[in-house]
């Protein structure tokens, strides 16, 4: 049996990547899996409490999350949403914006490094169901951009 040409381009991504690139997107890739599967089980609200404490977008405590924490701190944000953007095509489901968002958030946690989840729903002319989640933390921008212009943010968890 030959390997398709689908899983042979998936191993040359993963050995084109060094060990420690290796080691993060195998976390992100993990990291989407649960929170794919804590929404597909879990009631939001129940998953929501786990993400932190929803707030409106002018609530103080936004501004002070997601702002700028140092060049380190910047760089494993940047790195995570590196991570998490190239793994999430590979899934074996549909890795939306929420689900990389909250991967992300989970990884940055784990590295002690706050961050705020924002989300927005379409206005106007928007379809009923156009929703989006987007991640900032250590003043970069690390998942679910650029953001729509039809996007108004609602919220956001701090």
């Amino acid at each position: 049996m030959v390997p398709s040409r689908s899983i042979v381009r998936k191993i040359g991504f993963a050995l084109g990547l060094g060990p420690r690139r290796q080691l993060l997107v195998a976390e992100a890739a993990a990291s989407m899996l649960v929170a794919r599967l804590s929404l597909a089980l879990f009631p939001f609200r129940r998953v929501a409490r786990g993400i932190g404490i929803f707030v409106p977008p002018t609530d103080p405590r936004v501004a002070a999350q997601a702002q700028d924490m140092g060049a380190e701190r910047a760089e494993v944000a940047r790195s995570i949403g590196w991570a998490v953007r190239a793994i999430a095509p590979w899934m074996p489901f549909r890795s939306v914006c929420l689900q990389q968002a909250m991967a992300a958030h989970a990884m940055l946690r784990r590295r002690g490094i706050p961050a705020v989840m924002h989300f927005g729903a379409g206005r106007g002319d928007a379809k009923p169901l156009d929703a989006h989640a987007w991640l900032d933390a250590a003043g970069v921008k690390v998942t679910g951009y650029p953001v729509s212009p039809h996007i108004t943010e609602l919220g956001c968890f701090v």
